[in-house]
């Protein structure tokens, strides 16, 4: 395993200009040894460019990477000692599930003794050690994957294994065991491990820490607490969640806030301005008329989803979800409600950027 180091940018032209020309902007930070990290955000965002420069199939235009402090900038996968897991299966048809297992450890030359054990260690984890003995090419397509992710779990040396969206050809109803397992296989066999996605629920329930990412930057780097309690950017408020932070336009003067139209005290010391207010469904209450810190909306929608009603309405023209409990009086459509606005939760934010 290895700690890696990133301090680089990328562009796949040659005389970058603006932002826009790069594939990832300019960007800090660390992985440390041993950590479970996402890679998290909308297709296009950088995600697989910044795992294959983390790997070595791309050299960054930029900038360098380092791997337990060495400059590894210009060194081949091989030489980094990365496992790589893609999207689609990449296993051989013709070999049996234990032979595809033990195929990067023959490459090796690792003894026979310890290749039986750590293939036997690995089918045991991903449950398929009553399938040793079948070929591969009469194996479904999440089984195929399986082997994959055991061929990039197999080597014990590895400095991290890298996974670029690895259950997309899996049924969601057998994606949360793979998750269940790559959590397990995790904890015991300590391994960095780096996972691409663009689903937040894989991110979330997999990660110790999520990299989320939009139009080429990292824009936060935590917890799913963190995450989902401070997003450091409206983007990542806007994209983890579901649904995701309403936003509302306010204007901070002396100590109040003017929002929807409605004057309103401060919560914190806040800076003079524009400001744009962020709160989570989870935590958007309807209340009394003219209670403190609410602003009256228009009720548009109230949806039973079962485990909640999802409330929607609209104040000054903006919309505003609501996760209401089963046991809450629902505004109808067409009422007027009271939604508290103003909270421990309520976030703020000036240029996109979480008001400290």
């Amino acid at each position: 395993m290895a700690r890696i180091d990133l301090e680089l940018a990328h562009s796949y032209k040659a005389k970058p200009l603006a932002d826009a020309d790069y594939a990832l902007l300019p960007l800090k930070m660390s992985f440390r040894d041993g950590g479970a990290y996402a890679l998290l955000g909308p297709s296009g965002c950088g995600k697989t460019t910044l795992l294959n420069v983390i790997s070595g199939l791309l050299a960054p235009s930029q900038g360098k990477v380092h791997f337990d402090g060495v400059d590894v900038t210009r060194t081949t996968p091989q030489q980094r000692n990365i496992a790589q897991v893609f999207q689609f299966p990449v296993i051989y048809d013709t070999m049996t599930v234990a032979e595809n297992l033990a195929f990067p450890l023959k490459n090796r030359k690792v003894p026979a003794a310890q290749i039986s054990q750590r293939v036997g260690q690995i089918a045991e984890m991903l449950e398929m050690s009553h399938q040793l003995d079948q070929r591969a090419a009469g194996l479904s397509a999440d089984q195929k994957q399986k082997i994959s992710l055991g061929r990039g779990l197999v080597r014990p040396d590895v400095s991290a294994v890298l996974f670029d969206e690895p259950l997309t050809v899996i049924d969601p109803h057998l994606k949360w065991q793979l998750r269940r397992k790559l959590k397990q296989v995790h904890h015991e066999l300590k391994l960095t491990l780096i996972y691409v996605t663009h689903d937040q629920v894989e991110a979330l329930t997999f990660a110790e820490e999520v990299v989320v990412m939009t139009r080429g930057r990292a824009v936060q780097v935590g917890s799913a607490e963190a995450l989902f309690e401070r997003p450091a950017h409206t983007f990542v408020g806007h994209f983890i969640g579901s649904p995701g932070m309403n936003f509302l336009p306010a204007q901070a003067q002396g100590g109040t806030l003017l929002v929807a139209g409605h004057s309103l005290p401060a919560p914190q010391s806040l800076p003079d301005g524009e400001l744009k207010l962020g709160v989570r469904p989870e935590y958007l209450a309807v209340t009394a008329e003219g209670a403190a810190g609410a602003v009256p909306a228009q009720v548009t929608q109230a949806q039973d989803i079962g485990t909640h009603y999802l409330l929607t309405a609209t104040a000054a023209g903006h919309t505003l979800k609501a996760r209401l409990s089963p046991e809450a009086t629902v505004p109808q459509p067409g009422s007027t409600a009271w939604l508290q606005v103003l909270g421990t939760h309520t976030c703020f934010y000036r240029n996109e950027e979480l008001v400290a």
